[in-house]
């Protein structure tokens, strides 16, 4: 899916006070009021929120189409809010091709009727880039995934084949904005839907009820509301349902459980995310603690990347990024975590602050995401000197990453727990789930899900090519003390954002500068080095622009003492992870998203040199589609991070598992 710039909704009003679009010379709701509106048309009309309580252990999906000034959500969330336990979680999917800035949304409910509501949407609400933004509300019971951007793109990249439970049609009136009332929008209804979904809509076209019968809609007029005299609804009568992609794994349990293999960042965001979703989880490490490994280093970047093209790496590092900021925030407030989130600089050696600012123009990047910076005003912003232009990433930072294996454990309290000291040497499947064994096989710990997060040991439990996964070394450098950091150049006082480019570096809460990192593919050798540390010096010295030789950085050295970590990034050979079921068999690549899948066994690996930036995004992911909920990922990104795209299938002696 291409991405392209998201032009803001402006606010303003008719002469009678309602909000009023001019993009599309229509108001966005009826003057009998906002809430009123949505709760005749949209929840009245699906029979809300009578059926939340229906089936309260899942979790019940609505799709709008637009979201306008969230009115609809809110009134939902307020109704749902209402609602006596037990009653079903809330996954609320909107699109909105103009969103309203947080300071026009913020003006527009200044006399709202649910003051709360509105001040938690508020404090989540996302910068207006092209993406699947995720906010969470009510302990995750109650979660917006909000798409900004074209209905018509994104309707065919919503990864939520046959999971709708209900439709909010509430995009301007047919005759302002026809885009939204057409047979090719009705059909991407259709492939959502589940069976007997309902559907609601102000508008009584007889156009539009035409165009939902022929897409397996039964559609009807009902009483409408304020002025209006008829209303639509709707419900999902097809008499055929389509294949459904990436969704033969997804396990369906009245105790749902999964267990987790590794605690670094895959498995321990992993147990985060099932947690979201109301999912148990048993995270199972070798190691005594959480994050032993690459997991392990003292500090680590958080940031999102500027692409021309804007291509799947940069789409994918962007959802990544908004993701982790949002988890870092959290951790920092209520679990310690060690860290910054206030902004990262990235060194630009290609282009000129020019071309930088020319490329935001035409990608449309907010402030709120990326800034383009000289020189000159990023060292005054800084206080480095630098010889090149910066990027400003306002949501990046860094933390400590066995802090945030740490929290996401904590988050997931009471779902998730640990055990260490559990060397997983086998794996076991029967009719009842997965067994992880020890080396006497002996079953260590048993679900009907089975997550593998233990980095490059995938590969040995699924017998797959070492080829699939690499391992990179690299050793990172510090000081421990300002009186050595000085020795180096590295300030006592001064702004401390991170640095990023052909390596980075970042003063941590402590008296501590790290810098660094090398990288050596396959190389196996666990010593701290010195001749990496020399290396590490010299790559932050071009990172600012320095020139200095492998023996100035070794006299400079000298009698500074210099600790330092050596750990291992897996990745693949396309640098992106791999997330998602694992294939039964050989994969036809131009069927990717339906390949057969192993029941109910799933890989969260290859995070390579980006594990805290993938972390949360990672296991939000996997949550989804362990759970067979809503995912927060368009389908192509899905399609670029699936481990079927890599792995050969399973084992000749796994091959009973076909039945």
């Amino acid at each position: 899916m291409k991405s392209l710039p998201i032009e803001p909704a402006v606010l303003a009003y008719d002469p009678n006070g309602t909000p009023w679009s001019a993009q599309f010379a229509d108001i966005y709701h009826s003057k009998a009021g906002a809430f009123s509106q949505a709760q005749h048309v949209f929840l009245a009309g699906n029979d809300l929120p009578k059926r939340w309580q229906l089936a309260p252990s899942q979790r019940f999906v609505i799709l709008e189409i637009g979201l306008g000034l969230a009115n609809n959500f809110l009134a939902t969330w307020q109704a749902w809010r209402a609602t006596p336990e037990p009653k079903a979680a809330l996954d609320f999917v909107s699109l909105e091709l103009h969103p309203f800035t947080r300071s026009d949304l913020q003006k527009a409910h200044s006399d709202t009727l649910c003051p709360e509501l509105v001040e938690a949407l508020l404090a989540q609400w996302p910068p207006l880039t092209h993406n699947l933004h995720t906010l969470t509300f009510e302990n995750a019971r109650v979660r917006l995934l909000l798409a900004l951007g074209d209905a018509l793109t994104w309707l065919p990249e919503l990864p939520m084949q046959g999971q709708v439970d209900a439709f909010f049609l509430d995009g301007f009136s047919p005759p302002c904005n026809p885009t939204l009332w057409q047979p090719r929008v009705y059909k991407a209804l259709a492939r959502l839907a589940k069976p007997q979904a309902t559907l609601a809509t102000w508008s009584a076209s007889r156009a539009l009820r035409e165009g939902l019968l022929s897409a397996g809609f039964e559609a009807s007029i009902a009483p409408g509301h304020g002025s209006k005299r008829h209303m639509t609804v709707g419900r999902f009568a097809p008499r055929f349902i389509p294949r459904q992609a990436r969704t033969t794994s997804a396990v369906t349990s009245h105790h749902p459980h999964a267990l987790i293999i590794g605690a670094g960042l895959a498995g321990c965001a992993t147990a985060w995310g099932l947690s979201q979703v109301g999912w148990r989880s048993t995270v199972l490490d070798a190691a005594a603690t959480p994050a032993t490994g690459a997991s392990g280093n003292p500090a680590g970047l958080f940031h999102g990347i500027v692409n021309g093209q804007d291509a799947t790496h940069a789409r994918l590092h962007r959802s990544a990024a908004l993701a982790i900021h949002q988890v870092v925030q959290r951790a920092m407030q209520d679990h310690a975590l060690a860290g910054q989130a206030q902004g990262l600089w990235r060194s630009e050696s290609s282009r000129t602050e020019v071309e930088m600012h020319a490329l935001l123009s035409r990608l449309g990047w907010p402030a709120t995401y990326v800034q383009a910076y000289s020189a000159a005003s990023a060292q005054q912003r800084s206080g480095w000197a630098w010889t090149s232009p910066m990027w400003w990433f306002a949501q990046g930072g860094w933390v400590d990453p066995a802090g945030l294996c740490r929290a996401y454990l904590a988050m997931a309290a009471p779902l998730a727990s640990f055990q260490g000291g559990q060397r997983v040497a086998s794996l076991r499947w029967d009719a009842s789930g997965w067994s992880a064994l020890d080396s006497a096989g002996h079953t260590l710990s048993k679900a009907p899900a089975l997550v593998l997060c233990n980095a490059g040991d995938v590969v040995r439990l699924l017998e797959q090519p070492s080829s699939v996964l690499s391992p990179v070394r690299g050793q990172l450098s510090w000081c421990t003390s300002h009186a050595q950091a000085a020795k180096l150049g590295w300030p006592a006082q001064g702004p401390y954002q991170p640095v990023a480019g052909s390596g980075y570096a970042l003063k941590t809460e402590g008296p501590c500068w790290l810098w660094g990192a090398s990288a050596h593919v396959g190389d196996l050798d666990p010593r701290v080095r010195q001749s990496d540390h020399i290396s590490n010096l010299v790559q932050w010295a071009r990172l600012r622009g320095c020139t200095l030789d492998e023996h100035a950085a070794q006299a400079q050295l000298e009698g500074v003492a210099v600790e330092g970590r050596v750990g291992w990034r897996w990745n693949t050979v396309d640098k992106l992870p791999l997330w998602g079921g694992v294939p039964l068999n050989p994969v036809d690549s131009l069927r990717l998203r339906y390949t057969p899948r192993v029941p109910g066994l799933w890989v969260c690996t290859g995070l390579g040199s980006r594990g805290i930036t993938w972390s949360a995004l990672a296991g939000q992911v996997m949550a989804a589609l362990v759970s067979g909920t809503p995912c927060p990922l368009e389908s192509s990104l899905l399609d670029a991070v699936d481990p079927a795209r890599v792995l050969v299938g399973l084992p000749h002696q796994w091959h009973p598992l076909k039945t």
